[in-house]
């Protein structure tokens, strides 16, 4: 099973949604988190460790994540999906990008 983390920058509106979208998936464990030190969960050296994979929105947030954590960067491949912040929480729109850009990389 793989490791899953979605990260935007307040992990209020997209990573929230990524991780809702394919929460139901068996073959994977989901989790979300916001580069931002306010952010509703922020990211931590321990959800990178866990990560297989991480999806993040922007560019600026793979910059953040190589910056901050590169000592729990060991193992997670990072994939930036350029999803800009136009979006609510469960927007069908974002659900639809979510639903074309990630399953590739799922395997």
């Amino acid at each position: 099973m793989k490791n899953v983390l979605f990260v935007c920058s307040q992990n209020r509106l997209r990573s929230p949604t990524a991780e809702q979208v394919f929460s139901t998936r068996r073959d994977i464990e989901v989790a979300s988190a916001g580069t931002n030190h306010d952010a509703d969960n922020p990211l931590t050296g321990e959800l990178v460790a866990w990560a297989d994979i991480i999806f993040v929105m922007e560019k600026a947030h793979r910059a953040k994540l190589q910056k901050k954590f590169k000592a729990s960067l060991k193992k997670a491949r990072i994939i930036c999906l350029d999803i800009p912040d136009d979006y609510e929480f469960m927007d069908p729109a974002l659900v639809r990008l979510l639903e074309a850009r990630v399953p590739r990389y799922l395997g």
